[in-house]
C-alpha cells in the first residue's frame, strides 16, 4: 500500500526527542499506523556523515552527469526488487514473488538459486541484495510467515550455499517491511526495515522494526551502533532504498503516508520522527527534516543509487527516475528522468551508468511486452 490513517492525536506531545522522517508503502490503497515516543541519545556521525540536513533544495549543481534513454539490459523478469553488481558485468536479481535468485550476464538471465520460506505479500517477499567485498558471500533480506530476516549464503558465482540466518523477528506485515541491504564502506551491512504497520514500533529503539539497522557481516549487532543493538537510526516509516555516496554518508529513501515522500541524510542514533511528522509540514525538538520531499503523487520512492555526483531514485507511483544532484549536505532541484516504463523500483550504480528496475508485475502496474525488465540508463558527464 502507499498511504496511510491519521494519526493519534497524542503522539506529538509523547514525542520527547528524535530526529525526523516518514515512509510507506508503494502503490495506491490507505494503511494504518500510530507512535509514541523515543528514546533520544545525542547522535554520532554516520559512517562518515557530517550532518545537517536542510529541507530547502539548493539551486541546481552544475556539471552534473546528463542521463541518456534508457535501452533493455534483460527481460522477462517478474517482480525484479533487489540488485547487486558483480565485478566480472554481471547483476544479480532477486524476483520478490517468485523467490529465486537470478544471475543476468550480457542480457541473459539464469537462475542461481530459490530461497526457501519466503512468503509474498502485497510488500513483502524476497526483497534485498547485497554482497561482500570479495563477493563470496551473498545477503538477502527475506520476508517468512512469522517475521522479516536476513540470511546470507556462500556464493561461488553460480550458486548458492547452505543458508546461515543472520538476524530474524524483524516484525512482518503486509506492508511496511523495509527490505532494503547495502554494504557499508566501513564494512557493515546495513539493512532498512519498516514500521511493519505498527506505528508506535518506529519510535522504540529496543524494536527492529520502523529502523535502520548496522550488523557485522555474522549477523551481530556493530560494536559501536548507539543504543547497544543492531539499531542505528530510528522513526522510520518505511524505508526502501539506500545509498553510500563518495564521502561515505548514508542516504535514504521513505515513503511518506498521506502528502510528502523524503530523502534523508541518515545520522548515527538520529531520530527521523514517524509518525509525529511527515515530510517537513513542520518541526520538533531533535527531530531531522528531510533533505528533499516530493508529494506522493509524483514519487513513492523505492531503489536509490549514487553515481556521478546525484542521487537516483526510483518512482513507483511517480513512474519516473529522479535524479538530485548534491551540493554539500544539500539536493539541487531534482531532475525527472525515465517517465514513460511504467513503475520503476530497484536502482544500482552500474560501471559508469545507471540500472533501474521496472515493477509492472507487482500486481499494482500493467505490465507490458517482456515485462519486468532492466533498463541501462546512459550517463554522460556535462
Amino acid at each position: 500500500m502507499e498511504r496511510a490513517a491519521t494519526r493519534a492525536p497524542w503522539i506529538a506531545a509523547a514525542l520527547l526527542t528524535g530526529t525526523m522522517i516518514i515512509s510507506g508503502c508503494e502503490g495506491g490503497a490507505a494503511d494504518p499506523n500510530s507512535s509514541p515516543s523515543a528514546a533520544g541519545s545525542t547522535p554520532a556521525a554516520s559512517p562518515s556523515s557530517s550532518g545537517s540536513s536542510s529541507a530547502t533544495p539548493a539551486p541546481s549543481a552544475t556539471g552534473v552527469a546528463e542521463a541518456g534513454d534508457p535501452s533493455d539490459f534483460a527481460t522477462d523478469l517478474t517482480t525484479p526488487w533487489g540488485l547487486v553488481a558483480l565485478s566480472d558485468g554481471s547483476v544479480l536479481v532477486s524476483e520478490r514473488d517468485t523467490a529465486v535468485i537470478k544471475k543476468v550476464t550480457d542480457g541473459r538471465s539464469s537462475e542461481i538459486g530459490t530461497v526457501e520460506g519466503v512468503v509474498p505479500s502485497s510488500e513483502g517477499g524476497l526483497l534485498g541484495l547485497a554482497i561482500s567485498s570479495d563477493e563470496k558471500t551473498l545477503f538477502a533480506y527475506v520476508s517468512t510467515g512469522e517475521d522479516n530476516r536476513i540470511v546470507s549464503y556462500d556464493f561461488d558465482g553460480s550458486s548458492l550455499g547452505t543458508e546461515k540466518v543472520l538476524l530474524d523477528q524483524i516484525p512482518v506485515s503486509s506492508n511496511h517491511n523495509g527490505g532494503q541491504l547495502i554494504m557499508g564502506p566501513d564494512g557493515f551491512l546495513y539493512a532498512a526495515t519498516g514500521d511493519a504497520s505498527v506505528r508506535e514500533d518506529a519510535q522504540d529503539t529496543g524494536s527492529l522494526a520502523g529502523k535502520i539497522l548496522r550488523l557485522t557481516t555474522d549477523g551481530k549487532a556493530a560494536p559501536d551502533n548507539p543504543f547497544d543493538n543492531e539499531v542505528f537510526s530510528y522513526g522510520h516509516r518505511n524505508v526502501q532504498g539506500l545509498a553510500f555516496d563518495e564521502q561515505g554518508r548514508l542516504w535514504a529513501s521513505e515513503f511518506g503516508d498521506q502528502s510528502l515522500d523524503e530523502l534523508n541524510l541518515i545520522t548515527a542514533g538520529a531520530n527521523y520522527g514517524w509518525p509525529a511528522i511527515e515530510g517537513d509540514e513542520s518541526e520538533l525538538d531533535g527531530m531531522i527534516n528531510p533533505v528533499h520531499v516530493w508529494g506522493t503523487d509524483d514519487n513513492s520512492p523505492s531503489g536509490l543509487a549514487h553515481a556521478q555526483g546525484s542521487l537516483w531514485m526510483g518512482g513507483l507511483r511517480g513512474e519516473r527516475l529522479w535524479q538530485i544532484p548534491l551540493e554539500g549536505d544539500r539536493a539541487g532541484e531534482p531532475v525527472a528522468h525515465v517517465e514513460d516504463r511504467g513503475r520503476l523500483r530497484g536502482v544500482l550504480a552500474y560501471e559508469n551508468d545507471i540500472l533501474v528496475a521496472t515493477s509492472n508485475t507487482d500486481g499494482r502496474g500493467d505490465p507490458r511486452d517482456a515485462d519486468d525488465r532492466l533498463l541501462l540508463v546512459p550517463l554522460e558527464r556535462a
